[in-house]
């Protein structure tokens, strides 16, 4: 999946906070996800409504990371959330 897709995010995946992962519950399966800071930082993002390029600038400005490998991650962290039914398409 792009940066630049459309999607909406699953209802029915619940996000909290634990130490310094992002645990995501699927209540439609059951799954639970966990993210490591910089992927738990995108999906409080984009729950706050922005973009995935908003999110992917807000990520810059926050972390330590190249442009390249941090559009590579997202995008592939963005197809592995729909491939789970976290996120759909749009």
């Amino acid at each position: 999946m792009k940066l630049t897709d459309s999607f909406s995010l699953s209802e029915d995946v619940v996000a909290r906070v634990v130490g310094e992962e992002t645990m995501l519950l699927d209540l439609a399966s059951g799954t639970y996800f966990g993210l490591n800071p910089v992927g738990g930082r995108f999906w409080q993002l984009l729950e706050d409504g922005l973009s995935a390029t908003d999110a992917r600038d807000a990520l810059l400005e926050a972390f330590d990371v190249e442009v390249a490998q941090l559009d590579a991650d997202l995008a592939d962290l963005l197809g592995q959330f729909a491939e789970k039914g976290l996120i759909t398409p749009a």
